[in-house]
């Protein structure tokens, strides 16, 4: 089949205000499912970030408090599943430092507006899956 010139033209253009119509919509927002204590519009990298300081401050992996998907044909974790009791212990954990910086700590500043230590994760687990244990 031959295609007359005009017809060539009008194929590209058409091809190439399609490609800019679609390269400027906005990128697709993550919804994530069951957030209880994180804000819903929370990025992915900020999730990626929190996520990652409660591995490092437990020494553990994701599937230490998210559960196994239920679907066999994939290895993949339930990140909306609250199966897993580590993970409700986390979200307590979470809303109890928070409460102990507002209350103490002053929203991490002093009153030189200076930056001052708060409690974390890292405060006490030091790496550990359970505070204490050596």
């Amino acid at each position: 089949m031959i295609f007359s010139r005009k017809t060539g033209v009008a194929l590209i253009l058409s091809l190439v205000i399609i490609g800019g119509i679609a390269a400027t919509k906005p990128p697709e927002e993550h919804k994530f499912k069951n957030l209880k204590i994180l804000p819903k519009n929370i990025s992915k990298e900020d999730l990626d970030k929190v996520m990652d300081h409660f591995k490092e401050a437990l020494g553990v992996k994701c599937n230490f408090c998210h559960a196994a998907s239920k679907d066999s044909s994939n290895h993949h974790l339930d990140f909306a599943s609250d199966e897993k009791p580590e993970k409700n212990i986390a979200r307590k954990m979470y809303k109890m430092t928070a409460k102990i910086n507002k209350k103490y700590f002053n929203y991490n500043r002093n009153e030189e507006d200076e930056q001052i230590p708060t409690v974390e994760c890292m405060t006490c687990h030091r790496g550990r899956e359970h505070p204490g244990n050596h």
